[in-house]
């Protein structure tokens, strides 16, 4: 089922997210449905506090994006991207394996915003998948930044606290307008 994906403005994009101890029916109900929104709404990724939830789980998939490439490596060894979407994240902790660069990124919850933000090229993660096995991987490119804006969200950061001051005065008026009509 599509879901409503929170604006900014709201609460419980906020809000930290809950550890994930086991797989239920209505957990995979949750990742069942964050697929489907996220696919309705063109999206890459999306966390459950963008739909009210507050979990620690995420779903990305960065398929069909060429002009922004991914790495991926598993056990030390490249592996194929797109055989590994769409990717369901649970309790993931990551750690950066690379200096950061400055990329554009958007953002489901702020239509029409978009940004250039410094973030680590790529990242080394671990968490759990959609059966409840551990995964860990290390990902670059755009993976590595969808898996970061993600996982941030998934403690309540957005992505406009990574922007620089100067970007977030020239977006002041957008992103009022945002506050605004999620407080309606």
């Amino acid at each position: 089922m599509v879901l409503p994906i929170l604006k900014y403005g709201h609460p419980a994009l906020r809000q930290k997210g809950a550890r994930v101890e086991k797989i239920t029916p209505p957990i995979k109900q949750l990742i069942a449905d964050l697929l489907e929104t996220m696919y309705a709404a063109s999206g890459v990724g999306l966390a459950a506090q963008q739909v009210g939830q507050a979990l620690q789980l995420t779903v990305i998939d960065v398929r069909g994006i060429k002009d922004r490439p991914s790495t991926l490596e598993i056990n030390g060894k490249l592996a194929d991207v797109d055989g590994f979407m769409p990717l369901v994240l649970l309790n993931p902790s990551i750690a950066p394996v690379a200096n950061p660069v400055t990329g554009p990124e958007g953002c489901l919850s702020f239509p029409e915003v978009y940004a250039e933000i410094a973030r680590p090229e790529s990242v080394h993660v671990v968490g759990m998948n959609e059966k409840g096995e551990r995964i860990e991987f290390r990902c670059g490119g755009l993976l590595a930044r969808a898996v970061q804006h993600e996982v941030d969200h998934l403690h309540g950061i957005l992505f406009i606290d990574r922007m620089s001051n100067e970007i977030k005065k020239e977006l002041k008026s957008q992103l009022e307008e945002l506050r605004k009509k999620a407080k309606s």
